[in-house]
């Protein structure tokens, strides 16, 4: 099945569905899904890109949610922590997770032109990496896989 990050697709319903998930998941443990944390996963829902705490403090300052980085950090690392959002380590930059509230390793192919990311299942590189540090003796406690290349618009212009 083609990534939405890579292709055209219903984006109004992939944001209402991940912002759906997200109010039930919030709802069932117990946590709450604040204006400004809501706001800060619609805005990474926006593009499928990834971006910088410091730009999302731009955009939520500019919908009135104050200018001091604390306010995108806490949302940021609320994101995260409930499973709706990504830290892309390459970037420094975070990423809306396309499958929140599922138990599932992705791997993030990041685009190097124009940043889009998208999730790939990483379970088979995850178990390959798991063999190969197990042949060392080395046990993973956790690893993070990226890979750097062109989605298929910007392929498309080279």
């Amino acid at each position: 099945m083609p990534q939405p990050s890579f292709h055209d697709h219903d984006h109004s319903r992939c944001t209402g569905d991940a912002l759906a998930r997200a109010e039930a998941l919030t709802a069932a443990n117990g946590s709450r899904l604040t204006p400004v944390r809501r706001r800060a996963l619609e805005i990474l829902l926006e593009a499928h890109r990834a971006m910088g705490a410091y730009d999302m403090l731009n955009r939520l300052a500019g919908d009135g949610f104050g200018n001091q980085p604390p306010v995108a950090y806490r949302a940021l690392d609320f994101l995260v922590e409930q499973g709706f959002a990504h830290r892309i380590q390459r970037l420094n930059a975070f990423t809306a997770c396309m499958h929140p509230g599922e138990d599932h390793t992705p791997a993030f192919l990041i685009c190097r032109a124009c940043n889009r990311v998208a999730e790939a299942p990483a379970d088979p590189l995850c178990a390959a990496l798991d063999t190969a540090a197990a042949g060392l003796g080395f046990t993973v406690e956790r690893s993070t896989i990226e890979a750097l290349g062109l989605c298929p618009a910007c392929k498309a212009l080279q």
